[in-house]
């Protein structure tokens, strides 16, 4: 089954779960979002998350996070010998109904132990799933949609309906967590991940989850052209020691908070190249890399500025 008879194949599925007539509208692989005014932070950085999120896997420029000036002790973390000012991430704020600002297409999304869980970037086919669904932490129910309440974010709420809810085998569970459901004979899978209520001293404290590092079966990439225009023209991408430098130089990077102007001045360029990573337990983890350096992960909203001399060498590596 290509991707695209699995995409068709996981939408009926959710159609049938009788979710909101808006929640049933699948993430576009393009998404334009409108911009929000934000205000400079101070090291380090508190970035409060927002439920009410337009879907995006981080490649178009999405202003997906609202920031707020925060105070915080002086401290930093240390990973692989590196010491960096940490960015943190408080836990994410939930909707209020009388608020007056603009709405969005939400992420799918998952209340689980009073966190909320949105639709990972990593994804994961059906034939996988079963090797990496652990245990059963119990069965959403609907609702949740853009103008509900506080209230209603209640213990395994969600927009995607009824499924049933899973540990990820190889994962931590306050970080991932995974939908599962058999439907005339076919599996669909979806993983959330917890990207709220953290801190980030380093590399290793995102993609450390991920597992990463030692665990990448075969690898490709694309240019921002042939993604910006939906061609799909991946192009194989060596597993070979250069690119083992460079995770571990990611694993090593320092993270700055995406700022609007960042934003604004990252997304405006097309210096981009998108890496697709396949790992052994068969997920697949998107990083966009802009030419400047930084590397992002999905809607997190932190960019980690890699090793120059590393990340150069792979970028150069990958042509053009």
């Amino acid at each position: 089954m290509n991707e695209e008879q699995f995409k068709q194949n996981y939408k009926r599925a959710v159609d049938q779960m009788k979710t909101n007539d808006q929640m049933r509208k699948r993430m576009e692989h393009i998404s334009n979002v409108r911009h929000h005014k934000q205000k400079r932070q101070r090291k380090p950085l508190y970035i409060a998350a927002s439920v009410v999120i337009a879907a995006s896997i981080g490649l178009a420029a999405p202003s997906l996070w609202q920031q707020w000036n925060g105070s915080t002790q002086p401290g930093t973390q240390m990973a692989a010998n590196v010491t960096y000012d940490p960015v943190v991430i408080p836990k994410t704020e939930l909707p209020n109904s009388n608020s007056n600002g603009p709405k969005a297409n939400m992420l799918q999304l998952v209340v689980y132990q009073g966190h909320v869980y949105t639709q990972s970037p990593t994804s994961l086919n059906g034939e996988g799933a079963l090797a990496l669904r652990g245990e059963k932490l119990g069965t959403t129910t609907g609702g949740i949609n853009e103008l509900s309440s506080q209230d209603e974010y209640k213990e395994l709420a969600s927009n995607i309906g009824e499924a049933n809810i899973y540990r990820v085998d190889g994962y931590d569970k306050d970080f991932r967590i995974m939908s599962y459901t058999e439907m005339d004979g076919q599996v669909f899978a979806q993983l959330f991940d917890k990207n709220n209520d953290i801190t980030i001293g380093s590399g290793v404290d995102l993609f450390g989850k991920l597992n990463l590092e030692g665990n990448i079966h075969s690898a490709q990439w694309e240019t921002f052209e042939s993604w910006n225009n939906g061609l799909s023209q991946l192009q194989p991408l060596t597993a070979d020691p250069s690119l083992e430098k460079f995770i571990s130089a990611l694993y090593e990077s320092k993270p700055q908070a995406m700022t609007s102007d960042m934003e604004e001045r990252l997304y405006g360029q097309e210096d981009r190249k998108i890496i697709y990573l396949a790992l052994e337990d068969k997920t697949q983890v998107p990083l966009v890399l802009f030419k400047e350096g930084l590397v992002r992960y999905g809607n997190v909203p932190v960019v980690f500025k890699v090793e120059k001399g590393t990340f150069q060498t792979f970028w150069d590596g990958l042509g053009q």
